[in-house]
């Protein structure tokens, strides 16, 4: 007798992709629909059962409908050089009219009332291409009426987060406040030249006073000089001649 058709509509229908990176758990969706007029018992299995979790592995599918089953793999070290060999089983019976038990109906079924459909998994990595898309997608909008600074490494028009605001407000304080004192050190430096300028010039406008008051009296005593000087010569010639 031949094997029954599987029932179940699967999708995808042959092949589980997960898109690395896998360096944490990575997910993809396995959808079962059930087009008959029957109820529908299924159970998922692997061959690798410690590298995946199924939610759920195993069920019944009412007629026309349509269950979405998780398949989780576990984080591994990928090798592109290794190829998967991992697979899984989705198997089916029809439940029966009198079927309440499944563990029961999975253990009574007989071979040629099975159906069943395989599926290979497949591990893609992201290209450099879609790398690139990822960036951009994480890439936040640009906020109108954003602060902008234009910074020496010459990024003009960047937006500030508030971090980025808070530090650069107090880089300003910093420096405002690195100014004033150099104003005040300035200042006080100013001061103390101009006290030390002070007394130097009152000493040297007293040495000059000094000198010009010595040689005004040095002029002024010169005519009473020569008029004594005039008094001896006058008296020695007077003498001369009256003798």
């Amino acid at each position: 007798m031949s094997k029954l058709e599987q029932i179940l509509i699967l999708d995808p229908p042959t092949d589980l992709r997960f898109k690395g990176p896998f360096t944490d758990v990575v997910t993809t969706n396995l959808r079962l629909k059930n087009p008959s007029d029957r109820r529908v018992c299924f159970k998922v299995k692997t061959t690798a059962p410690r590298r995946y979790c199924v939610r759920p592995n195993s069920g019944v599918i009412d007629a026309g409908a349509t269950v979405t089953i998780s398949v989780m793999l576990q984080p591994f070290d990928y090798d592109p050089n290794e190829k998967s060999k991992h697979k899984f089983m989705v198997q089916t019976i029809y439940v029966p009219s009198s079927g309440t038990d499944m563990e029961a109906m999975w253990r009574d079924v007989r071979p040629e009332d099975l159906m069943d459909s395989k599926l290979r998994c497949v591990f893609d990595m992201p290209t450099e291409n879609d790398n690139v898309h990822e960036v951009d997608s994480a890439k936040p909008a640009p906020v109108l009426n954003s602060s902008r600074v234009d910074g020496p490494s010459g990024l003009r028009g960047s937006t500030m987060d508030d971090t980025e605001m808070r530090k650069l407000l107090e880089d300003c304080k910093r420096l405002q406040a690195e100014m004033s004192k150099l104003a005040d050190e300035n200042r006080l430096l100013r001061d103390d030249g101009v006290r030390m300028r002070k007394p130097m010039w009152s000493d040297n406008v007293m040495s000059n006073a000094s000198a010009l008051i010595g040689r005004e009296s040095a002029v002024s005593s010169l005519p009473s000089l020569l008029v004594v000087i005039a008094a001896i010569f006058i008296g020695f010639f007077l003498g001369k001649f009256v003798l």
